[in-house]
């Protein structure tokens, strides 16, 4: 059995602060103002996992209101929701994320982030999606948004068992059908004949 969830989350850059995304520090002149660090893309996911599993929103759990939260590292909110997926028998198949934002670029950080998000979900680089868009004709070019899904699998489900199998076996490019077919000469029809 698979649960998807879908996140979103904003916040506005103010100077002064570091620039939290993705559990890392970019630098940029200004980071994202926020209860906790700002981390628009670690809230996001916190609520596309909440989300998959029903478990409520960020809020719900880490209440602005809270001063115990002021400042807070928004890796504890997405190791909380793992533990709510957890509870609830799943795990982490794989995710997607965008970020728009007018800057930084998130290209020269996009392997770090994808690296961190990976480890921080406990999958492979290669389930995590990580891409960047600029907010063109948006009016947010103080802002950064970011959008996040994630697809959860069942533990110790047939189809986990599946997933894991097909994770692990070879895929060649050509099997052998498709190479015995092209390497048959297929003899070149005359002009104007039709089958």
């Amino acid at each position: 059995m698979f649960r998807i969830g879908y996140g979103w989350d904003s916040h506005e850059f103010k100077p002064g602060i570091p620039l939290m995304i993705g559990g890392l520090e970019l630098p940029h002149d200004k980071g994202l103002a926020g209860h906790s660090d700002g981390d628009v893309l670690l809230h996001a996911l916190t609520d596309a996992l909440l989300g998959a599993v029903a478990a409520g929103d960020i809020g719900a759990f880490f209440p602005p209101s809270d001063p115990k939260w002021k400042g807070a590292n928004s890796v504890l909110f997405l190791e909380e929701a793992l533990r709510q997926v957890d509870r609830a028998g799943y795990r982490v198949a794989n995710c997607d994320t965008t970020l728009i934002l007018a800057g930084p670029k998130i290209g020269p950080h996009a392997k770090r982030l994808q690296e961190r998000v990976a480890e921080l979900l406990k999958v492979e680089p290669n389930c995590v999606g990580i891409k960047a868009k600029t907010p063109e004709g948006m009016g947010t070019d103080n802002a950064a948004i970011a959008h996040a899904s994630v697809l959860l699998i069942k533990k110790n489900s047939d189809e986990e068992g599946q997933l894991l199998a097909a994770e692990a076996t070879p895929q060649p490019v050509v099997d052998e059908v498709v190479q015995k077919v092209l390497e048959v000469s297929v003899p070149t029809l005359p002009r104007g004949s039709r089958n």
